[in-house]
């Protein structure tokens, strides 16, 4: 069970720092780069004043405050990791996949 629990965690960091090295990258235009910019021109600045100070975050404040939603698929639910922004306030995420050995082969926004 530690052990699931901790490759849970190790694909949860990988998932997050795959995210925002691929931010702004040509290979994500569908993923994280979407996601970031369809929610700064869709949110009411509202929503940003009260998660973030501001009314208009940079990319990086948002890639840092994704929370995880949801991880599933495959025998042992890690093949998936979903994560969006927090406050239940879009049904959107940033899903990370993997492949069986545990490297990330995709990164995309999905609804």
């Amino acid at each position: 069970m530690a052990t699931h629990q901790n490759e849970i965690k190790r694909r949860e960091s990988a998932a997050r720092a795959a995210i925002k090295r691929a931010y702004g990258t040509p290979d994500d235009e569908f993923g994280a780069t979407l996601f970031v910019s369809h929610h700064l021109e869709e949110l009411d600045p509202s929503y940003w004043t009260s998660h973030f100070s501001t009314t208009r975050p940079n990319a990086q404040q948002i890639l840092e405050a994704l929370v995880l939603r949801s991880h599933w698929g495959g025998d042992d639910e890690i093949d998936m990791f979903d994560f969006t922004l927090p406050g239940e306030v879009t049904d959107y995420a940033v899903c990370v996949s993997f492949d069986e050995s545990g490297k990330i082969i995709e990164i995309t926004m999905e609804s």
